[in-house]
């Protein structure tokens, strides 16, 4: 392979993907986020009391922190940042099940896209406690961070949702998002998010 051919398409593919990322963020925050949230904001404070957003610090491209947006979906505890919500785990609230279930939860993350510290598709990034034990346990786990994370990747649309189950599991999260990384282009970005989209309508999977 002709190394600058290579190096050429993958700054052309950065900086559509990037320009996409920036127009389709935008446009659902306008379009969408403007009056869903609100309407989530309201039957989170009537179903729990708290904040409705849950803030957390998440690994992004380079290994670098980011503040990861979420709406919340626990009541206030103090083991948030340090363990993951396991099925049927008690701390997750009546209205943060469905918000699980439909994913509408990670909705905030466009702004973290808008932003730059997200992309719409990447490897969905971990917060600091799981990379760190990730990264004990599969060899070369970092490579999921060369770039930048996404709201949907290729784990999540080979059906690799929810909390981790096995080590299997873990392997096989990491296999897909190597796999997105070593054959990244728009064609694929643009196929993991159509077919996102049609999980959302045709099944119910609890999110990561």
């Amino acid at each position: 392979m002709d190394v600058k051919l290579e190096n050429t398409r993958l700054k052309n593919y950065f900086f559509f993907k990037r320009a996409f990322d920036l127009l389709f963020s935008a446009l659902v925050i306008v379009g969408v986020l403007s009056w869903v949230l609100p309407l989530l904001a309201l039957l989170i404070r009537m179903d729990t009391p708290g904040p409705v957003f849950f803030l957390q610090k998440r690994v992004g491209k380079g290994g670098r922190h980011f503040t990861c947006v979420k709406l919340r979906t626990m009541v206030l505890n103090a083991q948030a940042d340090r363990v993951p919500a396991s099925w049927n785990d008690k701390r997750v609230t009546r209205m943060g099940r469905w918000l699980r279930k439909t994913h509408l939860d990670e909705l905030p993350q466009f702004f973290n896209v808008l932003l730059g510290s997200m992309s719409l598709v990447g490897p969905r990034p971990y917060m600091l406690a799981d990379s760190q034990e990730f990264s004990r346990l599969v060899p070369n786990h970092p490579v999921r961070n060369f770039v930048k994370p996404g709201i949907t990747g290729m784990a999540q649309v080979k059906g690799l949702h929810g909390p981790l189950i096995d080590r299997a599991t873990l392997f096989s999260r990491y296999h897909w998002d190597v796999f997105y990384i070593r054959n990244a282009s728009f064609l694929l970005d643009i196929r993991i998010i159509r077919q996102s989209i049609q999980l959302l309508f045709t099944q119910q999977i609890p999110a990561a």
